[in-house]
Protein backbone atom coordinates (compact mmCIF):
# COMPACT_ATOMS: atom_id res chain seq x y z
CA UNK A 1 0.00 0.00 0.00
CA UNK A 2 1.35 3.51 -1.07
CA UNK A 3 0.76 6.65 1.27
CA UNK A 4 1.05 9.63 -0.10
CA UNK A 5 2.44 12.45 2.32
CA UNK A 6 1.68 15.82 0.33
CA UNK A 7 2.55 18.98 1.80
CA UNK A 8 5.49 21.73 2.14
CA UNK A 9 8.35 22.05 4.34
CA UNK A 10 6.70 20.52 7.06
CA UNK A 11 6.09 17.50 5.31
CA UNK A 12 9.21 18.34 3.47
CA UNK A 13 11.56 18.10 6.38
CA UNK A 14 13.18 21.40 5.99
CA UNK A 15 16.49 22.16 8.31
CA UNK A 16 16.21 18.26 8.79
CA UNK A 17 18.28 15.11 8.46
CA UNK A 18 16.44 13.14 6.00
CA UNK A 19 15.86 10.09 8.18
CA UNK A 20 14.49 12.97 11.12
CA UNK A 21 11.62 14.29 8.30
CA UNK A 22 8.30 13.94 8.75
CA UNK A 23 8.05 11.77 5.89
CA UNK A 24 10.59 9.49 7.24
CA UNK A 25 10.02 9.43 11.06
CA UNK A 26 5.84 8.37 9.97
CA UNK A 27 7.41 5.41 8.09
CA UNK A 28 9.62 4.11 10.69
CA UNK A 29 6.02 4.93 12.96
CA UNK A 30 4.20 2.77 10.67
CA UNK A 31 6.90 -0.45 10.41
CA UNK A 32 7.08 -0.50 13.91
CA UNK A 33 2.93 -0.43 14.49
CA UNK A 34 3.55 -3.60 11.99
CA UNK A 35 1.08 -2.04 9.51
CA UNK A 36 2.37 -2.46 5.54
CA UNK A 37 2.50 0.95 4.06
CA UNK A 38 4.88 2.47 1.86
CA UNK A 39 4.92 6.24 2.58
CA UNK A 40 5.42 8.37 -0.39
CA UNK A 41 7.42 11.96 -0.01
CA UNK A 42 5.30 14.71 -1.65
CA UNK A 43 6.65 17.32 0.21
CA UNK A 44 8.10 20.52 -1.04
CA UNK A 45 9.75 23.21 0.97
CA UNK A 46 7.87 27.00 0.21
CA UNK A 47 4.94 25.23 -1.47
CA UNK A 48 1.46 26.79 -1.42
CA UNK A 49 -1.66 25.31 -1.75
CA UNK A 50 -1.48 26.92 -5.61
CA UNK A 51 2.10 24.90 -5.81
CA UNK A 52 0.61 21.65 -5.19
CA UNK A 53 -2.93 21.88 -6.81
CA UNK A 54 -0.14 22.67 -10.24
CA UNK A 55 1.90 19.16 -8.99
CA UNK A 56 -0.68 17.16 -8.32
CA UNK A 57 -0.58 15.07 -11.63
CA UNK A 58 3.09 14.67 -10.56
CA UNK A 59 2.54 13.41 -7.01
CA UNK A 60 0.04 10.84 -8.26
CA UNK A 61 2.21 8.99 -10.45
CA UNK A 62 3.08 6.14 -8.09
CA UNK A 63 -0.98 5.74 -7.86
CA UNK A 64 -1.07 6.16 -4.24
CA UNK A 65 -4.16 4.07 -2.08
CA UNK A 66 -4.21 6.77 0.54
CA UNK A 67 -3.10 10.52 1.22
CA UNK A 68 -2.26 13.14 3.90
CA UNK A 69 -2.76 16.28 2.69
CA UNK A 70 -0.54 19.13 4.70
CA UNK A 71 -0.65 22.55 3.10
CA UNK A 72 -1.60 26.36 4.03
CA UNK A 73 1.37 27.17 6.17
CA UNK A 74 3.25 29.19 3.15
CA UNK A 75 -0.20 30.55 1.83
CA UNK A 76 -0.87 31.80 5.32
CA UNK A 77 2.95 33.42 5.76
CA UNK A 78 2.70 35.21 2.10
CA UNK A 79 -1.02 36.61 3.06
CA UNK A 80 -2.29 34.73 0.42
CA UNK A 81 -6.56 34.90 0.69
CA UNK A 82 -7.97 32.12 2.73
CA UNK A 83 -10.48 32.02 0.05
CA UNK A 84 -8.05 31.02 -2.91
CA UNK A 85 -6.12 28.40 -0.33
CA UNK A 86 -9.67 26.99 0.44
CA UNK A 87 -10.31 26.86 -3.27
CA UNK A 88 -6.92 25.06 -3.97
CA UNK A 89 -7.08 22.60 -1.31
CA UNK A 90 -10.53 21.43 -2.07
CA UNK A 91 -9.24 21.21 -5.94
CA UNK A 92 -7.10 18.63 -4.33
CA UNK A 93 -9.44 16.49 -2.33
CA UNK A 94 -12.13 16.78 -5.14
CA UNK A 95 -9.31 15.22 -7.14
CA UNK A 96 -8.15 12.24 -4.72
CA UNK A 97 -12.06 11.48 -3.88
CA UNK A 98 -12.69 11.03 -7.80
CA UNK A 99 -9.77 8.69 -7.38
CA UNK A 100 -11.33 7.19 -4.55
CA UNK A 101 -8.21 7.69 -2.56
CA UNK A 102 -9.25 8.26 1.11
CA UNK A 103 -7.16 11.32 3.01
CA UNK A 104 -6.30 12.59 6.12
CA UNK A 105 -6.06 16.61 5.83
CA UNK A 106 -4.15 17.90 8.42
CA UNK A 107 -5.31 22.08 9.01
CA UNK A 108 -3.39 24.99 9.63
CA UNK A 109 -3.21 28.04 11.58
CA UNK A 110 -2.65 31.63 10.15
CA UNK A 111 0.58 33.31 11.67
CA UNK A 112 -0.49 35.88 14.42
CA UNK A 113 0.95 38.83 12.74
CA UNK A 114 -1.93 38.25 9.76
CA UNK A 115 -4.27 39.81 12.72
CA UNK A 116 -7.65 38.68 13.73
CA UNK A 117 -9.65 38.80 10.55
CA UNK A 118 -7.47 36.63 8.39
CA UNK A 119 -6.85 34.70 11.13
CA UNK A 120 -10.40 33.99 11.75
CA UNK A 121 -11.06 33.34 7.70
CA UNK A 122 -8.21 31.13 7.50
CA UNK A 123 -9.54 28.82 10.22
CA UNK A 124 -12.94 29.01 8.66
CA UNK A 125 -11.39 27.62 5.78
CA UNK A 126 -10.46 25.02 7.50
CA UNK A 127 -13.69 24.33 9.41
CA UNK A 128 -15.36 23.97 5.90
CA UNK A 129 -13.20 21.46 4.15
CA UNK A 130 -13.20 19.51 7.60
CA UNK A 131 -16.81 18.52 6.84
CA UNK A 132 -15.78 17.02 3.95
CA UNK A 133 -17.80 13.02 3.54
CA UNK A 134 -15.32 10.60 4.73
CA UNK A 135 -12.57 12.97 5.11
CA UNK A 136 -10.42 12.06 8.55
CA UNK A 137 -9.10 15.76 9.80
CA UNK A 138 -6.61 16.97 12.34
CA UNK A 139 -7.04 20.36 12.81
CA UNK A 140 -3.67 21.38 13.46
CA UNK A 141 -0.55 19.84 12.21
CA UNK A 142 1.94 21.38 14.58
CA UNK A 143 -0.51 20.87 17.80
CA UNK A 144 1.85 20.53 20.33
CA UNK A 145 4.74 22.00 18.52
CA UNK A 146 3.83 25.37 18.27
CA UNK A 147 5.56 27.68 20.30
CA UNK A 148 7.24 24.87 22.28
CA UNK A 149 10.91 26.11 22.24
CA UNK A 150 11.76 22.22 22.80
CA UNK A 151 10.28 21.01 19.75
CA UNK A 152 11.16 23.90 17.20
CA UNK A 153 13.65 24.81 14.83
CA UNK A 154 15.70 28.67 15.94
CA UNK A 155 13.26 30.18 13.23
CA UNK A 156 10.00 29.44 15.22
CA UNK A 157 8.10 28.03 12.45
CA UNK A 158 9.46 24.43 11.43
CA UNK A 159 9.61 21.43 13.80
CA UNK A 160 12.84 19.84 15.00
CA UNK A 161 13.57 15.83 15.53
CA UNK A 162 11.82 15.92 18.57
CA UNK A 163 9.13 17.79 17.23
CA UNK A 164 8.44 16.21 14.37
CA UNK A 165 8.17 12.17 16.88
CA UNK A 166 5.55 14.37 18.28
CA UNK A 167 3.84 15.16 15.42
CA UNK A 168 4.19 11.43 14.10
CA UNK A 169 2.80 9.87 17.40
CA UNK A 170 -0.15 12.63 17.37
CA UNK A 171 -1.47 11.26 14.31
CA UNK A 172 -0.78 7.81 14.05
CA UNK A 173 -4.30 6.64 15.14
CA UNK A 174 -5.57 8.53 12.17
CA UNK A 175 -2.70 7.56 9.85
CA UNK A 176 -3.94 3.56 10.85
CA UNK A 177 -7.36 4.67 10.04
CA UNK A 178 -6.12 5.63 6.81
CA UNK A 179 -4.18 2.85 6.03
CA UNK A 180 -7.45 0.99 7.16
CA UNK A 181 -9.78 2.59 5.05
CA UNK A 182 -7.32 2.30 2.15
CA UNK A 183 -7.29 -1.28 2.76
CA UNK A 184 -11.28 -1.70 2.77
CA UNK A 185 -12.44 0.49 -0.04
Amino acid sequence: MQLLALGDSLTAGYGLEHEQAFTSVLQQAIDKAGLDAHVLDGGVSGDTSTGAVARLDWALGDNPDAAIVELGGNDGLRGQPPAQMERNIAAILDRLQTRHIPVLLSGMMAPPNMGQDYARAFAAAFERLSHRPGLLYDPFFLQGVATHEDFEQGDHIHPNAAGVRVIVARLMPQVRALIGEARHR
